[in-house]
């Protein structure tokens, strides 16, 4: 009985290590909607006029199918569940790996040490009077009344 227990616990504790990131699974409609976009007559023709060939499809309806069976088991399709995550896993590499490659620049760990300092002086002349400053001072309360009695206006339509 207590090997039954065991095992059973070690199987829960897996699927549940698999299930990390179930945060990263979408609704399921919205991999519906991306097999349809990416299928319908205009991304076809999108994709060939920039790629020269069809692109493949089949991730988003197969995403899609997982996605149902993940949903209508109420989680316990761990299976399904894991393909979608690791599905999503690879379109987020693949996305980012231009960004990863990137070194050109150096990534900062932290911001500089100035960076909330004071614009330049003929940044803040040139700013004065505009619509961004003013609502910049109403709503850190600086704005005086006598800017909202000349903004007001006195217009009725009869």
């Amino acid at each position: 009985m207590s090997a039954k227990s065991e095992n059973a616990e070690t199987k829960e504790s897996n699927t549940k290590a698999k299930l990390d990131d179930t945060w990263a699974i979408r609704p399921c409609h919205l991999y519906k909607d991306e097999y349809d976009d990416c299928s319908s007559f205009k991304a076809r023709f999108h994709q060939y006029f920039i790629h020269g060939q069809d692109t493949d499809c089949s991730q988003w309806l197969t995403d899609f199918r997982n996605c149902e069976r993940y949903e209508k088991s109420n989680g316990n399709d761990t299976e399904a569940g894991a393909a979608v995550i690791k599905s999503e896993e690879q379109r987020r590499l693949i996305r980012l790996r231009a960004h990863l490659a990137n070194d050109t620049w150096t990534k900062r760990k932290q911001p500089p040490e100035d960076w909330a300092k004071p614009l330049p002086e003929w940044l803040q002349k040139r700013n004065e009077n505009t619509y961004l400053e003013l609502k910049q001072k109403e709503l850190s309360g600086v704005a005086t009344e006598t800017q909202g009695e000349e903004q007001r206006s006195f217009c009725a339509i009869m």
